[in-house]
């Protein structure tokens, strides 16, 4: 099936990218992930193998996919100000830096991230 072979297609990118991409505790990796109906984020010590802190619009207020995308970003640059971290290295999850995951990048960086 066509959406087995785009899976997997995104798998491989996914490994490729974390093969080079370590997030460790003083520079996280901003890790997203997307699914068809919600956008998670998650701030990631790879080193330790411990989330520092999530964000994501499941259950959020209305509005388009990107525009809440954008607000995850700006939600995940808060919780990162308040664990003292300003910057992260970013983990698009084998998707396309585009859409969705460009305005969650564009969020966390007007929150004051630096990826």
């Amino acid at each position: 099936m066509r959406s087995d072979v785009k899976r997997a297609a995104r798998l491989r990118r996914h490994h490729r990218v974390r093969r080079k991409v370590t997030g460790t505790a003083e520079r996280p990796r901003l890790a997203v992930y997307r699914s068809n109906r919600f956008i998670y984020a998650q701030l990631v010590d790879d080193r330790s193998g411990r989330t520092l802190a999530a964000a994501s619009d499941a259950g959020g207020a209305g509005g388009g996919k990107t525009d809440r995308a954008k607000k995850v970003g700006e939600d995940i640059a808060r919780k990162a100000k308040d664990l003292g971290v300003d910057s992260a290295v970013f983990d698009r999850g084998g998707r396309l830096y585009h859409g969705r995951v460009a305005a969650l990048a564009d969020g966390a960086r007007e929150g004051g991230l630096t990826i």
